[in-house]
């Protein structure tokens, strides 16, 4: 589908802000009006579909903020209690308690940025994960998986539609938890996520192949942190 409209702005609507073309309030597929809580989110969709050139082609990629609103919506809204327990079944085999036992300096380097976000995730929720060795698989208490549970439970459906996806990209609910709590920027996010694919770059090179997978993991989780940074964002008079 080509661009058919001119002009796009924000107006505040059903507790919310919604993003109009032309006048016209956006639809979600579900045919729901696309709301949002701020006006900095709904401002910031607004700016994706005005990025797009006339007459060109809207690709879905290209709107990663408005896609993920519209699942939100259409999709969580729905089906919250599986969304829930999808996202955090990931902390019972979190990527992050699964270390290296060689070389040396992949251990260390795992200790320096794993740790400290399993020690914040402790402090934080009251949920000490364990940690496993080489590919031995480690049982985490059920008392640490309902804490991260409750966790992710306390979060909008709207944002719950971010922190699925970025935990499924990071394969990391602590990591994801950490981003949405702003204890790291999407970029520290994504080299703790690919730690162990970085280290063998700076070893044995990248080819064009693993530089596109890297690349669409990094634009997946600079959007949902941005997604979730705006859902917070009060500065321009969202509710």
């Amino acid at each position: 589908m080509k661009r058919f409209y001119k002009e796009t702005s924000i107006a505040p609507g059903d507790g919310g802000w919604q993003v109009l073309l032309d006048g016209r309030a956006m639809r979600t597929p579900a045919k729901a009006i696309l709301t949002v809580p701020t006006q900095a989110l709904a401002e910031a969709i607004a700016e994706e579909w005005r990025a797009v050139p006339e007459k060109a082609e809207i690709k879905v990629a290209h709107l990663p903020l408005t896609r993920l609103a519209a699942t939100g919506l259409d999709r969580v809204t729905s089906q919250r209690a599986q969304v829930v327990d999808d996202i955090a079944k990931y902390a019972a085999s979190d990527l992050l308690c699964y270390r290296a036992t060689d070389p040396s300096s992949l251990v260390q380097r795992q200790h320096e940025i794993w740790q400290p976000l399993l020690d914040w995730v402790a402090e934080r929720y009251d949920a000490r994960l364990s940690l496993a060795s080489g590919t031995s698989f480690v049982t985490q208490s059920p008392a640490a998986l309902l804490a991260l549970r409750e966790a992710v439970a306390a979060h909008s459906d709207i944002a719950l539609s971010a922190l699925y996806n970025l935990t499924h990209v990071a394969g990391s609910l602590v990591i994801a938890l950490a981003v949405a709590e702003r204890r790291l920027s999407a970029e520290d996010a994504f080299s703790a996520a690919e730690l162990d694919e970085l280290f063998q770059i700076e070893r044995w090179g990248e080819d064009p192949l693993a530089a596109q997978r890297l690349a669409n993991i990094r634009n997946d989780i600079d959007a949902c942190a941005r997604f979730l940074a705006l859902l917070e964002d009060k500065r321009l008079g969202g509710s």
